[in-house]
């Protein structure tokens, strides 16, 4: 019995049919594809040839797929091979200082807490505000006029009140005159490395005093 083209071909009268164990349906590779386009030639109606257009097109449906699926192990062999690079360079983060995006700083009992803002615009005056936990400005720094860009800073852990300020975690907030009015500006901190970690998120590094961060707040690695 000849089969119109467009209509279901029975693969186990055409000897296609595979094996229980190997039958995959979602799974049709080059050679399981050339034998059913074979088959399609072989068991077309003769009165409805099969379009040499159509048949190209199919071809290059197939070949399109088989390409995607190439090239997507090819990106998954190079993501596995960028993995041990990732890997050694991560540790050698590990005891450096780096500069991330933050509003939280750790003073160490006889250091000192630096870090910098980041002005969209030059302005005549910025100033940083330095908390405790409990949200009492403790230190307010005043930075005079800078340029627009990144303005860095230092905190020798002195209060306002001329007295040392205790070991612990502070909250820092930056404001800078522009327009006749007081804007909020990014905060940086500059912290230790103690570790890194992979993720189901990708590295996240563990900062002295300020726990884990994701490694994307890093800016800048000393």
């Amino acid at each position: 019995m000849v089969a119109p083209i467009g209509d279901r071909i029975d693969l186990e009268a055409l000897g296609l049919a595979a094996s229980p164990a190997a039958r995959r349906p979602e799974a049709l590779g080059q050679e399981e594809f050339l034998s059913l386009m074979l088959a399609q030639l072989k068991n077309q109606d003769p009165f409805k040839p099969l379009e040499s257009g159509e048949f190209l097109g199919q071809l290059a449906q197939f070949g399109t797929v088989t390409g995607i699926a190439e090239l997507k192990t090819a990106f998954e062999e190079l993501a596995g091979s960028l993995v041990p690079n990732q890997q050694l360079a991560a540790a050698q983060l590990v005891g450096r200082d780096v500069l991330v995006t933050s509003r939280d700083a750790y003073l160490a009992a006889d250091g000192a807490v630096r870090g910098a803002i980041e002005l969209p615009a030059g302005s005549p005056s910025v100033q940083i505000q330095i908390r405790d936990a409990a949200g009492q400005v403790v230190r307010e720094l005043s930075l005079g006029e800078r340029e627009a860009g990144l303005v860095r800073f230092e905190w020798d852990g002195i209060t306002d009140g001329g007295e040392r300020a205790p070991a612990g975690r502070y909250s820092m907030s930056a404001q800078f005159f522009e327009d006749g009015e007081m804007r909020g500006a990014t905060t940086f901190v500059v912290a230790a490395v103690e570790s890194v970690r992979f993720g189901p998120r990708g590295l996240a590094v563990q900062l002295t005093g300020l726990g884990e961060l994701p490694f994307s707040a890093v800016q800048e690695i000393g």
